[in-house]
């Protein structure tokens, strides 16, 4: 019997390759487009000395951010991309072990970054050790409570999902809860994109009229959503008992233009 050769191990695709193809079409433009002008508004208001950005090197979030040390944290498999308009540092490294000391940073910025993640509470976790107290976290992705929520899971059955297929969307609902266990508060959160889940520029472009209506009418069904948290510092608890000691009182004294006065009364012989 001839013995049959073995088939080389393949290494399975990036769960980016899909992720890049999609933004490159008109639904992703879209995303981003709306994306950078959030991150925009929310950045410029945030004070401090080193903002970092992690993954999805096809928008700068930190270009309207003036804190004086900026750095982008590229993934081994994201290859050395160039980004657009950012001046910064550019550092490889793993978002599971961000290489930077605890309590160091002021601003990151997590877009997408939890979908395509293995362990997307690792990153938090990590997020929280490196940021420093009163720190400002932002995080973007899908929503599933929507129309392009629903279309992906309907495609999916089908076989063509809208969406990227490696994709695996986390509520807003789930975040919080997350947020609130590592002691973030929740400062601001947005909704947007609002157009109906279709695939071709001029469909998507009929459809400006819904973002007003969207923002009105029904902004939590948004197909994409950005939150804003702050870490808090815990607060600091008394052990042991405090003893109750009353405080002395004082005597009365005489108020100064009382005394003045007397000064200047001449005494009687």
């Amino acid at each position: 019997m001839i013995p049959t050769p073995q088939t080389p191990y393949q290494k399975p695709a990036p769960p980016w390759s899909s992720w890049e193809k999609w933004l490159q079409s008109p639904p992703g433009r879209y995303v981003l487009a709306w994306e950078q002008a959030c991150v925009d508004r929310i950045v410029a208001d945030v004070f401090g000395f080193h903002a970092v950005q992690i993954g999805l090197p096809q928008m700068n979030t930190l270009a309207e951010n003036r804190m004086p040390l900026q750095a982008f944290l590229l993934d081994a498999k994201d290859g050395q991309q160039q980004i657009d308009g950012f001046h910064g540092h550019q550092i490889e490294g793993s978002a599971n072990e961000l290489p930077f000391a605890s309590e160091s940073i002021d601003l990151l910025v997590l877009p997408h970054a939890l979908e395509f993640a293995v362990d997307p509470h690792q990153i938090l976790r990590e997020a929280e050790r490196v940021l420093r107290p009163e720190g400002r976290l932002l995080i973007s992705g899908f929503n599933p409570a929507s129309l392009w929520g629903a279309r992906q899971y309907l495609s999916r059955l089908v076989g063509s999902p809208y969406l990227p297929r490696d994709g695996q969307f986390i509520s807003l609902i789930r975040i919080k809860d997350w947020l609130q266990l590592l002691n973030f508060s929740l400062d601001r959160g947005h909704f947007g994109c609002y157009k109906f889940p279709l695939s071709s520029e001029p469909g998507m472009a009929r459809m400006d009229f819904l973002e007003p209506m969207g923002n009105r009418w029904w902004p939590i069904f948004g197909a994409v959503f950005l939150v804003s948290a702050i870490k808090r510092q815990p607060g600091i608890r008394l052990i042991g008992r405090v003893q109750n000691k009353r405080i002395p009182v004082l005597g009365q004294l005489s108020p100064v233009s009382e005394t003045r006065q007397n000064l200047k009364t001449p005494k009687t012989k």
